[in-house]
Formats: structure tokens, C-alpha cells, sequence
């Protein structure tokens, strides 16, 4: 049977310094990954998801490895839809859904949480801020996951607080010139 695929959906609202450690922290445990850009719906979003799937295109091209790609036609607001495509791109092989730390606390109010977590193994990459708590862990097992806890730590960045507060050294430098060039989150060279 094939290696597994790392699958990492995400609001890339912009992407920063945290998609790109857990991607490239991804590649290391995984023989592939595959990203793509969603709309979230318990998130107001900063930017049109075409948008915010070139600027995570531009990091995908930043990181360079073959291993990882843009995945954009797994792109759908609902996990379930996404897993389905997921199979149907890659039947047979194993998938491997990856959330951070401060959405696992969110997934059983998802919809259809209990019905997609059963074609998938979920991921969780700790992320620092936002600590792992037991209840989650318990709530997502109740609902029949199987749960792979990450040995990885993401930095502390938040695409929430980089639209409130720009901060440089939090963006990928692939990600600037787009962000600049369509004024996105109200950027633009003096504001940065």
C-alpha cells in the first residue's frame, strides 16, 4: 500500500511564518502533503478565497519541494466534502487530516464530524498559545477518531492578528508581493 497523504486545508488568511513551519514539518513526517486554501464557516474571512489560494500558492513555491502541492479542488467549507474528493483523487490511499491545536476543540461541532473522521486518521499539530486539552482529546475519540498526535510545535502566528497588526518577519517573503499588490487586509509598502 502507498504512503499515507498529509492533507492540510487552511483559511491561508494570509499565510505566515506558522503554515510555512507546519508545512515544511509536515514534509518531514509524510512522503506527500497536500494544501489548499477554504472558506471556514465559523470564520469571517480578509480576502477572497482565489486570493488567499494564490498567496498560499506562493508559498507552496517558496518551500519548493515536489512533495507538496496546492491541492485547491480539495477546497470546500465542510471536512466531509473535502475527504470525499480526497478519496477519489487518491483511492486506496490513506489520509491523514491535519488541524492545529486550536481547532480541536472545534471539530465536533463540525458538520458531520462523526461521519468524516471515519475516513480519515486526524492529525493535530500543537500550536504554541493554543495548548491541547484532555476534554478535546476525549470528545474526539467519542466520536470515533483515530489520533495522531504531532511531533511538532507551530510558532505563534496568526493570520488574525497580521490583518489587525502587520508584523514583516511573520509573512513568508514569497507572500509580500501579493499582499501588496492587491492591497490586501489594507496593506500597503508605507504600512509595512
Amino acid at each position: 500500500m502507498a504512503d499515507p497523504i498529509a492533507l492540510l486545508g487552511t483559511s491561508a488568511d494570509p499565510p505566515t511564518r506558522g503554515h510555512q513551519a507546519l508545512l515544511e514539518g509536515l514534509l518531514g513526517l509524510y512522503g506527500e502533503v497536500a494544501t489548499w486554501a477554504s472558506d471556514n464557516p465559523m470564520k469571517q474571512h480578509g480576502a477572497p478565497l482565489h486570493l488567499r489560494a494564490q498567496l498560499l500558492q506562493a508559498l507552496v513555491n517558496e518551500i519548493g519541494d515536489p512533495r507538496l502541492r496546492l491541492q485547491q479542488d480539495l477546497s470546500s467549507p465542510f471536512a466531509l466534502a473535502t475527504l470525499e474528493r480526497a478519496h477519489t483523487l487518491w483511492p486506496g490511499r490513506d489520509l491523514i487530516f491535519v488541524v492545529g491545536s486550536d481547532l480541536a476543540g472545534q471539530i465536533p461541532r463540525w458538520r458531520q464530524a462523526e461521519q468524516w473522521l471515519r475516513l480519515c486518521r486526524l492529525a493535530i499539530a500543537l500550536r504554541q498559545g493554543w495548548p491541547l486539552q484532555p476534554a478535546a482529546l476525549d470528545a474526539l475519540r467519542s466520536l470515533g477518531a483515530q489520533i495522531d498526535l504531532l511531533d511538532l510545535t507551530v510558532p505563534a502566528s496568526a493570520s488574525s492578528e497580521l490583518r489587525k497588526a502587520p508584523e514583516p518577519g511573520q509573512v513568508p517573503t514569497s507572500v509580500w508581493p501579493l499582499l501588496l499588490e492587491h492591497t490586501l487586509y489594507g496593506l500597503t509598502p508605507s504600512r509595512c
